[in-house]
């Protein structure tokens, strides 16, 4: 789902908020998600899962198209894990 289709989604389930509205919501939440994880906070969303951010230290990689060996440099990515709830739910829905 990309984010318009969120938007429209959000939109038709709550029509007494304007499309507008319903955008700029989406924008605080997501803003607020990267924010905390940019100051190294974990984000909890009970039964949904959790946003962290986890270290990967510095490496050699491949370059794929000639076969170079390439130094990765250290760095932070972000991760999620998923709920238990989230997990049961697709589980049983599949």
């Amino acid at each position: 789902m990309l984010r318009s289709e969120l938007i429209n989604e959000l939109h038709k389930d709550n029509p007494h908020l304007t499309r507008r509205d319903v955008e700029l919501v989406v924008a605080i939440v997501l803003e607020s998600i990267t924010q905390t994880l940019e100051q190294g906070a974990r984000v909890e969303l009970r039964g949904f899962g959790a946003f962290s951010v986890r270290y990967r230290k510095a490496r050699m990689g491949r370059n794929p198209r000639s076969g170079d060996s390439v130094r990765v440099s250290e760095k932070y990515v972000p991760f999620f894990r998923t709920g238990k709830d989230l997990k049961a739910r697709i589980n049983d829905s599949i």
